[in-house]
């Protein structure tokens, strides 16, 4: 018997306990993948993928011709920018904020205010969004009587950015810490005993022991989060755009939506999702392979 096998039979229920999501991904991502064969045809869905003629790389020579296709990869990627600088970070500072509560009670009271926002939908959140800043709302009404000019917040393209990305924050920045709380949790006790014996106060502690003990998660999750960089909330971006701000709102999710699938071009839209795949696959492979060459913390 070979030593694969007997570690198969050995971990056996672990295996067990993995196969639904195994079959998950198997039915749901993977066999699905087929469909991407037509990108490189003009899809018929009454002639089916079998008979519908081949036409190669067109739809992607028509993507990159398209007039505002830098117009919406820049929207894309400054977005997905933005949410790496200000929403990614922010997991990490709430994890280590709750990981210094002592009281077991309002700890759990705190996590349960911060996770609340991830059950919500983003239907209600830009509702709310939109009741708080239109031009009655509550929030509009605020900055003016401060002295500020009555402003059309949600019209405004130079705040539109700011909005998705503080919108957001307050809505997954809870339901990240979940990771690095558990992360937090296996951390030896002893290294802080002994920085407190050597006089390190509790900066000291977070700085030289907590972070160095939890940046392999944190490297891990940044790289997949790079993997992610093209793909921003259709939701959000589609509820919370009008015509005023479409100039920095058309992203490719939603380009995908009104070019695509509205107009029945299936093919079309299926290359824009293979080119939007393609650039996170090359971004994950290139942070992977720099997280090798500057440190021990790497995905695979």
């Amino acid at each position: 018997m070979t030593m694969a096998l007997k570690r198969w039979k050995a971990d056996k229920y672990l295996y067990l306990m993995a196969l639904p999501g195994m079959l998950y991904f198997v039915v749901f991502h993977y066999f699905p993948m087929w469909g991407i064969v037509i990108a490189f045809q003009d899809y018929n869905p009454f002639q089916g993928v079998m008979h519908s003629d081949w036409i190669g790389f067109e739809h992607f020579s028509r993507l990159f011709r398209h007039p505002d296709f830098w117009l919406i990869l820049r929207n894309t990627l400054v977005i997905s920018l933005l949410n790496i600088v200000f929403f990614f970070p922010a997991p990490i500072v709430l994890a280590l904020l709750l990981n210094e509560i002592r009281t077991a009670m309002f700890k759990k009271s705190i996590q349960t205010v911060v996770y609340l926002p991830h059950f919500v939908s983003w239907v209600v959140i830009c509702s709310m969004t939109i009741s708080l800043m239109n031009s009655d709302g509550l929030l509009t009404k605020l900055v003016h009587a401060i002295g500020y000019p009555q402003l059309q917040l949600l019209m405004d393209k130079s705040l539109f950015w700011g909005i998705i990305t503080v919108q957001s924050i307050w809505k997954d920045a809870g339901w990240g810490t979940i990771i690095f709380l558990a992360a937090l949790a296996g951390i030896n006790p002893d290294l802080y005993e002994s920085a407190k014996v050597d006089g390190a106060n509790r900066w000291q502690q977070t700085v030289h022991i907590t972070l160095p003990c939890v940046m392999n998660t944190i490297v891990i999750l940044l790289i997949l989060r790079l993997g992610q960089v093209m793909n921003i909330s259709f939701d959000q971006l589609y509820i919370m755009g009008n015509p005023l701000v479409k100039e920095v709102a058309e992203v490719f999710d939603t380009y995908v939506y009104q070019a695509g699938v509205l107009q029945g071009n299936f093919s079309y839209a299926t290359a824009v999702g293979i080119f939007k795949s393609a650039v996170g696959f090359v971004l994950i492979l290139t942070a992977n392979m720099i997280s090798k060459k500057t440190s021990e913390h790497y995905l695979f």
